[in-house]
């Protein structure tokens, strides 16, 4: 497959951020009754406990169903949504720990930040190392901005060009670097005069010129035509290659995780339950959420496609304000049903509804929360 090499045979380097039991817990509106009467309060547990390490030219991706959790987390660990508890280690470059240290930010022994503790009017350093590219390459874009205003406000922002024609030459190169050339026919254009690829380039554009360590991409191609897709995922790639970017790869399509990511750590209701290599996940899912995941990965074989797919799960993902006993993929996991009826191993019957499995290493690089591995 194009970019596959790209992919793994980049030499990884040092770890840039460590996710340490990160939660995000969203606090559900009450009625003025219920607070008299001194009603329990209830919380959407958006994040609930994760933890995963990204090193330096790795793309890490965050793979799930639409209300797993993933798109929260990325926030939360850019400081967007506010942090119920947990922590984000991260290890900014020289500069920008020169600025945090001279705003009262010590760093720890190791150069690395805590970004739960720093306090958001100390936050803005960071952004120049943190950046961020969303789904919707129009609606995260000022409709009455010229491309060189969407472009140039960060240099403006960060103060990160001395004078006019040095910020004009800035979003020049960047322009060319994300292949929207000539630039100059771009660079006086509105958003609603680009494609929708266009549009996502400038996006990308956007976020890399202040050469930040990490980009979180959240589902960057999910909104693009299929024929563009695999442009944008190569320009990541290269983009990765060339200037020795860091990824948080967000995305519900497995197919396209298999194609741009290093490893993957897969999401269900704010928890990770399966976590290792890109290939070695799609080619040999452990965790029944994850086979759900791969099963419903449209196969090429025309062959294949005359048969219809036994998709491995049951029913719809629960409110995540009233999450389940034990482990929370129980109710719909066939291996548990089965056992409930008396056809499968009697221990799952009686562990999933109770006991949440813990997320253990089953093999070098693999994780897996689930009783199937005890």
């Amino acid at each position: 497959m194009r970019g596959e090499s790209i992919v793994y045979s980049m030499e990884i380097g040092e770890k840039i951020l460590e996710v340490k039991d990160l939660k995000v817990w969203f606090p559900v509106s009450q009625s003025f009754i219920d607070n008299l009467r001194g009603k329990a309060k209830l919380f959407v547990h958006a994040v609930d406990g994760v933890s995963f390490e990204v090193h330096e030219k790795e793309t890490f991706c965050l793979v799930g169903e639409s209300g797993c959790g993933k798109t929260t987390t990325g926030k939360a660990i850019l400081r967007l949504v506010p942090v119920t508890g947990g922590s984000v280690k991260f290890k900014p470059s020289k500069s920008v720990l020169k600025d945090l240290e001279e705003r009262g930010i010590e760093p720890d022994s190791d150069g690395t930040v805590d970004l739960v503790s720093v306090p958001l009017k100390k936050f803005k350093p960071l952004r120049r190392d943190l950046q961020i590219v969303y789904q919707d390459p129009y609606g995260s874009m000022n409709p009455r901005y010229r491309i060189r205003d969407v472009i140039g406000e960060a240099i403006d922002v960060h103060k990160a060009a001395s004078t006019r024609e040095e910020k004009e030459e800035m979003i020049i190169k960047v322009l060319e670097k994300v292949k929207l050339t000539p630039a100059t026919d771009f660079i006086d254009r509105y958003p609603h005069q680009l494609s929708g690829g266009q549009r996502q380039r400038v996006a990308i554009a956007r976020a890399i010129i202040l050469n930040p360590r990490l980009v979180i991409a959240d589902e960057p191609v999910s909104m693009l035509d299929v024929s563009i897709r695999a442009e944008i995922l190569e320009l990541f790639n290269e983009l990765k290659k060339d200037i020795g970017l860091s990824y948080i790869f967000i995305t519900h399509d497995l197919a396209v995780a298999r194609y741009v990511c290093n490893r993957i750590a897969v999401m269900y209701l704010g928890k990770i339950v399966e976590m290792g290599d890109a290939r070695e996940i799609i080619a040999d899912p452990m965790h029944p959420y994850t086979k759900a995941l791969v099963a419903a990965i449209p196969d090429p074989n025309p062959e294949n496609r005359k048969k219809i797919r036994e998709v491995p799960i049951i029913g719809e993902v629960p409110n995540a304000i009233n999450i389940p006993p034990g482990c929370r993929f129980h109710p719909r996991c066939v291996y548990y049903n089965r056992a409930a009826k008396g056809e499968g191993d009697a221990r799952l019957a009686e562990k999933c509804p109770r006991d949440q499995p813990p997320f253990k290493e089953v093999k070098p690089g693999r994780r897996v929360a689930c009783w199937l591995y005890e």
